[in-house]
């Protein structure tokens, strides 16, 4: 089972989509009109390579707030395999919360840690990863809209 916690290391004991729509529940009390969106990022580090995965709650015009997991893993894999793997990871956790976000009325955004300019390594994975995201029926950004990704998980990784 993953491990989730919030930016100030506090870690959340209830399992994840329960914490969500308590999430969602109390934010709309509050009057705030929520975005919700996934990223994951990784970097290696010698032989390992280790994976964040956030949950960024965005408050119309009132700031955002995420939940945090993070893994790592100890097998070889090209850069390519690298940015799909991270995808999967995001659509992985969207899928197991879509109908919850449905559910409530919440917008979805998948984003990838992929850079959306061909001179850059990482773009190599974007065909596949848009692919993928759109494929299960999820909105999709890239760098340099892919703040979840490249910003608030590439900070905790």
């Amino acid at each position: 089972m993953e491990k989730w916690r919030r930016l100030d290391g506090q870690r959340i004991e209830l399992p994840i989509k329960q914490m969500v729509e308590e999430t969602i529940i109390r934010e709309t009390k509050a009057g705030h009109k929520l975005k919700v969106c996934i990223g994951t990022d990784s970097q290696v580090r010698g032989e390992v390579i280790e994976f964040a995965t956030v949950i960024v709650f965005l408050r119309e015009k009132k700031g955002g707030f995420m939940f945090i997991s993070n893994y790592k893993k100890t097998q070889r894999m090209t850069l390519k395999e690298r940015m799909i793997m991270e995808v999967a990871k995001s659509v992985e956790i969207a899928y197991a919360l879509c109908d919850l976000l449905d559910k409530y009325k919440v917008e979805l955004e998948v984003h990838a840690d992929i850079n959306t300019d061909p001179s850059f390594k990482s773009n190599k994975a974007l065909k596949e990863a848009m692919g993928y995201i759109l494929g299960m029926g999820f909105v999709f950004k890239a760098k340099p809209n892919a703040f979840a990704s490249s910003s608030c998980a590439d900070k905790v990784v």
